[in-house]
């Protein structure tokens, strides 16, 4: 059955395992302080994504290079940012991108953002997730649908992002129920504008929702008009102590 999420919600005993997946911060020229933040030995994180220009840039970035070999040598997985704009991208397009990531940044896989969630989109994706599995046989792949695909995405992908929103959507947000056939650890869910009082509800509807990977911030979004992923949030400290001593007691 989908777990209905309220105030109440209690992750005692849930036995998941959360780490942290990072959206992808804003220019390290830009945040070199944060990008070297990530690098810091010991942090809970899953996967951190690149993202240069709307994807690799027009040729290698000698800071995000700088900010890849720290992460590289701190254990980090890096993953490269793709659009799929919803199914429309082209796909000769989405291909030259990721031959630029891994060219340039030597990535370790990929996000695949504005990933369609319909089935009548799953073949191109499918085809699209083929091909990048076949550019490294260790590639890994997370979906950026932002909210519940069709069931079939589930095959295809390391993991998905299943809710990519704000806090006031996510505390009463509802988990499909096909979602109960996978491990956890299949799933992501990124909530932005998260007050610091509610840390710790926000984790546990993730681990009651069955998400092991997660991203939570108290930036905002100023009604779509900037990026709440850009920069980290004030209370990183505290997400990292919550985060990394595992279940929740």
């Amino acid at each position: 059955m989908p777990h209905l999420t309220s105030t109440t919600a209690d992750a005692t005993g849930t036995g998941i395992r959360t780490a942290l997946g990072i959206p992808g911060y804003a220019h390290p020229l830009v945040a070199p302080a944060q990008w070297a933040e990530l690098a810091r030995p010991g942090l809970p994180v899953d996967w951190v994504v690149l993202d240069v220009a709307g994807g690799p840039g027009s040729r290698p970035d000698p800071h995000c290079l700088e900010a890849v070999a720290r992460l590289r040598a701190a254990g980090v997985r890096v993953l490269g940012h793709l659009d799929l704009t919803y199914g429309t991208r082209a796909f000769g397009d989405l291909l030259s991108d990721a031959h630029r990531h891994l060219d340039w940044y030597r990535v370790d896989g990929f996000l695949l953002d504005r990933c369609p969630v319909e089935r009548a989109e799953l073949p191109g994706v499918r085809r699209a997730v083929t091909t990048l599995r076949a550019l490294g046989d260790t590639a890994h792949i997370v979906l950026g649908h932002g909210r519940h695909p069709h069931p079939g995405y589930a095959e295809d992908a390391d993991q998905l992002v299943t809710f990519s929103g704000s806090w006031s959507d996510y505390r009463w947000s509802q988990v499909a129920e096909w979602t109960a056939d996978y491990p956890s650890d299949r799933f992501c869910h990124f909530v932005h504008s998260v007050p610091h009082g509610h840390l710790d509800e926000a984790l546990r509807i993730a681990r009651w929702q069955g998400a092991a990977t997660i991203y939570l911030t108290d930036r905002t979004d100023r009604g779509g008009r900037v990026d709440p992923w850009e920069t980290m949030p004030g209370y990183w400290d505290d997400i990292v102590s919550l985060v990394g001593t595992g279940v929740s007691e």
